[in-house]
């Protein structure tokens, strides 16, 4: 009932074409850092009249069911009857290791000698299960559990045990991995193993009237004025 008012309140703001409200975003923390952080001012500056509430959830919270406008996960790992709009293209998936490390126990040419490797685990929030590790290489997909010293469902532990030489580390690239490749602290490895993933989407029901100031922020994300439609998949 108090989600039927909720639209109620929304789709009457929506009449007036006022950009107002609030505006409840169930997000992944790395989405909030690298596409919603950095755009936060801008937004408000536009759109001062709505306030954002942001949830980092890095679970599979259903949004409908918790009250959420939208929320914003990897492509693949979206909920059913949704409309999904992209907000970043494909990314690849990176093995990586420090160079105290590797000089220590080598480097793995294939997957299968990952079984003689220590690894950092990433356990998911909310179910509890611990990733699996995907490769494939010329048509060719490996898929295995490994095992090692440390495992965790927070970025700054896993990258951390990387950084320290504990293990193997295998994530997007979005794990705060990127400053430390390119200050030499880790190195990749099986790069011609690691295939490219889905990007982020922002998806929302498409049952649920959309409101200006959901669009607004779509726009914002994107980085185009609100004038053009969204490309939905």
């Amino acid at each position: 009932m108090i989600r039927e008012m909720d639209d109620a309140v929304t789709q009457a703001v929506g009449a007036t074409t006022r950009t107002a409200g609030t505006l409840r975003i169930n997000t992944l923390s790395m989405a909030a850092k690298k596409v919603i952080a950095p755009r936060l001012g801008r937004f408000h500056k536009s759109h001062p009249d709505v306030v954002l509430d942001i949830v980092i959830d890095d679970g599979l919270s259903d949004i409908v069911a918790e009250g959420f406008d939208a929320g914003i996960r990897v492509g693949g790992r979206l909920q059913k009857d949704m409309i999904a709009v992209r907000l970043t293209p494909d990314v690849k998936l990176l093995a990586v290791a420090s160079p105290e490390y590797l000089a220590r126990r080598g480097e793995p040419k294939t997957p299968d000698d990952l079984q003689d490797h220590a690894c950092i685990n990433w356990r998911f929030p909310g179910s509890g299960n611990i990733a699996r590790w995907e490769f494939s290489k010329k048509g060719k997909k490996v898929e295995t559990f490994v095992e090692g010293p440390v495992i965790s469902n927070h970025e700054d532990i896993v990258v951390s045990a990387a950084l320290q030489g504990l293990g193997i580390f295998y994530a997007y690239n979005d794990h705060g991995i990127t400053e430390a490749l390119e200050r030499g602290r880790l190195k990749r490895i099986l790069v011609d193993w690691s295939p490219t993933m889905p990007g982020l989407y922002l998806y929302y029901s498409n049952r649920r009237h959309v409101s200006p100031a959901l669009r607004a922020f779509i726009d914002c994300l994107l980085e185009r004025d609100g004038g053009k439609r969204s490309k939905t998949t």
